[in-house]
């Protein structure tokens, strides 16, 4: 067993998105600095050396930036994939991102480059309002799944948890009979384009509809893009329930721009924007 340095780029906002240069000059220099966000004086520097940054998960809802810088981050050699949110959702819920239509085309064309075995689908969260009802999941999910099932490894659902923050007529909460119907159907569609379905650090057990715990920073996925066999040690820092490996997470809250009613990393978009002003592609940290 060897010690392996999975990157997380990034739980806390989307790189792929929105820091993509910033992240590409840090592989240059080899190196980035990231605060601690429950203690900003503390500060790490993470190697990014390819010896020593085994593996990188990048976490979007739309890496169309990202994809030009693929084929460098390759001859540098290094090892990844991605972990990438689609769900139906219009600019209501998801405020800043482009058409879907659009982002469907870019997961095609990265599923097409990477290979499914490197990129994994994430509907996540569901949500409930009052024109987002169980049947509108349904249909949708059918649909993504018909256009990209293809092209993804698996896909990941989660049920939206209700973080004091939300406070938006637009998120409530589900009922556990909303929850059972969404999981059955999820499943039966899932399995006719070959998807297994997974759950994100969900309290109830959804094995009863084929549905196992998630793994999105998964040991095994690394051991093959690594090519050697690492020690499994939960993350620790995860909500309960999760199922990751550890990593090294090098975003930072407050930071992601798409703008998503459900978002548990923002506190308001007005803390975003002065964020986003104080970033320096060139700089050793995001922020």
């Amino acid at each position: 067993m060897a010690f392996v340095m999975i990157i997380s780029a990034s739980r806390r906002t989307d790189i792929p998105g929105y820091y993509c240069e910033w992240f590409m000059n840090r592989l240059r220099a080899g190196y980035l600095l990231a605060r601690n966000p429950f203690n900003p004086a503390q500060i790490r520097r993470v190697d990014l050396s390819p010896k020593l940054a085994d593996c990188i998960v990048f976490w979007t809802k739309d890496p169309a930036p990202m994809l030009p810088k693929l084929d460098a981050i390759d001859d540098m050699g290094y090892k990844y994939y991605f972990q990438f949110t689609l769900t139906p959702y219009g600019r209501e819920v998801e405020r800043n991102l482009r058409p879907k239509e659009d982002i469907v085309k870019t997961f095609i064309a990265l599923g097409k480059k990477l290979g499914s075995n490197r990129l994994f689908w994430r509907y996540d969260p569901v949500i409930l309002n009052d024109n987002i009802s169980v049947d509108y999941h349904i249909s949708n999910f059918s649909s993504l799944c018909k256009e990209i099932g293809a092209y993804a490894n698996s896909v990941t659902v989660s049920f939206v948890d209700m973080y004091r923050k939300i406070k938006t007529p637009l998120v409530r909460e589900i009922t556990a009979d909303e929850t059972a119907r969404v999981s059955a159907a999820f499943s039966g569609i899932a399995g006719r384009y070959g998807l297994s379905v997974r759950a994100c650090c969900e309290r109830t057990d959804l094995s009863s509809y084929g549905i196992g715990p998630a793994s999105c920073i998964n040991r095994e996925t690394a051991e093959k893009l690594c090519g050697r066999a690492i020690t499994e040690k939960p993350d620790k820092n995860q909500r309960p329930g999760c199922g990751c490996v550890s990593s090294v997470d090098i975003g930072a809250y407050n930071t992601c721009k798409n703008g998503c009613v459900y978002c548990y990393a923002n506190y308001s978009a007005s803390s975003v924007e002065k964020n986003y002003k104080r970033h320096d592609p060139a700089g050793e940290f995001l922020i």
